[in-house]
């Protein structure tokens, strides 16, 4: 388990196609994509069609509201799309349907977590909660998780602490699609990482980044329009910036945010999830998007931070408002109607989302609608006004 991939060229094509949908399921997607959906309707759906594929039904409302919560968000790409290849893993093995999280071994402010290839959301979630439930008693609280796969959106269980007074942070590594300084070749994932922070009147903020310079979905976009990119995104085969993407995945890399300061970060969440946990790092992660044999032994690392055992919570909140109105008040750069906060667009997002319901992008909809057709339901039914 774990092992580089016998043929990495065929790997990362098969990569590029994940993105790329039929022609049918983009011509129905175009016609559905211009309807509202209903974060409820959607969750329902998801629901039903992970029960048809065999997964539990706690499992299954878990992974929904994950999923369903980062659409509302605007991050499209990691919420509902995912669920089509999520469950083809199911059934080709490399995740278990019957299989359930095992604590291997803790201490009071500290956990390992084997996830035993179950649903790394349902999995994620119950590490994140023993971390807020640890950090109670304790102050703050880690939990590392191996033996897991991709677990969509980290903001998810960073915000899981944030609802519960407490500072959260999450992370995971991924299979290597990104070169580090001086390197040549992919050397480490874009290993995401998010942190939530509780506020008073106002939401909490939030950040979910990954640790490259652009996602990889940006350069596919690029490549299938035929665009260039800007030069700090990818480089070639030799290692050098490059505008053009139209040999990515196949061969080059992304570069890390920011240079050595996306690889230092990048490396620090390898070592928390993969070093720390005893799941694979570098090349032998594998990528859950590609048909390979091996699981993806991805780690996961959930932090919680106690707020009201260092401050009084509502001390702290206070100060936390104060904060975000003294930077919303700041002076604006010319031509700028309003400073954002890390998260604020999301969360509003998500306001309307909720109130309204949302349209979703021709790429989610013609991944539903190839979900639906894996699993026999009826997609137009998810957007029958």
């Amino acid at each position: 388990m774990g092992t580089r991939a016998e043929s990495p060229g065929n790997q990362q094509s098969d990569r590029a196609a994940h993105f790329q949908p039929g022609k049918e399921l983009m011509a129905t997607a175009a016609e559905l994509s211009r309807i509202r959906v209903f974060p409820k309707d959607l969750e329902n759906f998801c629901v039903e069609a992970m029960l048809k594929s065999g997964i539990r039904d706690d499992d299954a409302r878990i992974t929904a509201d994950v999923l369903v919560t980062t659409d509302t968000y605007g991050v499209h790409t990691h919420g509902t799309k995912q669920l089509r290849t999520l469950l083809k893993n199911f059934r080709a093995g490399r995740l278990d349907s019957k299989a359930v999280p095992e604590v291997v071994a803790e201490g009071p402010s500290w956990a390992i977590v084997d996830g035993h290839y179950a649903m790394p959301m349902a999995t994620s979630h119950m590490a994140m909660e023993l971390a807020i439930e640890k950090a109670r008693l304790t102050g703050i609280a880690y939990v590392g998780v191996r033996q897991s796969s991709h677990f969509g959106a980290a903001g998810y269980y960073a915000n899981m602490a944030a609802e519960k007074d407490m500072i959260g942070l999450s992370m995971c590594n991924v299979d290597p699609c990104m070169t580090v300084p001086g390197a040549r070749g992919k050397i480490l994932g874009t290993n995401p990482i998010a942190y939530s922070v509780p506020a008073g009147r106002e939401k909490p903020i939030f950040l979910d980044i990954a640790t490259s310079t652009v996602a990889a979905s940006k350069v596919f976009a690029a490549r299938a329009l035929g665009k260039k990119i800007p030069d700090n995104w990818l480089v070639d085969d030799e290692g050098v910036p490059t505008t053009d993407p139209s040999h990515y995945p196949e061969s080059g890399a992304l570069l890390p945010m920011a240079g050595y300061k996306g690889y230092g970060l990048a490396l620090l969440v390898e070592i928390l999830t993969g070093a720390l946990t005893g799941a694979a790092m570098l090349h032998q992660v594998q990528s859950w998007v590609v048909d390979l044999p091996d699981p993806t032994n991805e780690g996961h690392a959930f932090v919680a931070i106690n707020v009201g055992l260092l401050v009084p919570i509502q001390e702290f909140k206070d100060r936390i408002d104060w904060l975000i109105r003294e930077i919303h008040e700041a002076p604006k750069a010319k031509g700028a109607e309003r400073i954002y906060l890390p998260g604020e667009m999301e969360w509003e997002r998500r306001a309307e989302a909720l109130g309204r319901g949302m349209l979703l992008p021709d790429d989610v909809v013609a991944s539903l609608t190839g979900l639906a057709e894996d699993v026999g339901m009826e997609i137009r039914s998810l957007f029958a006004q």
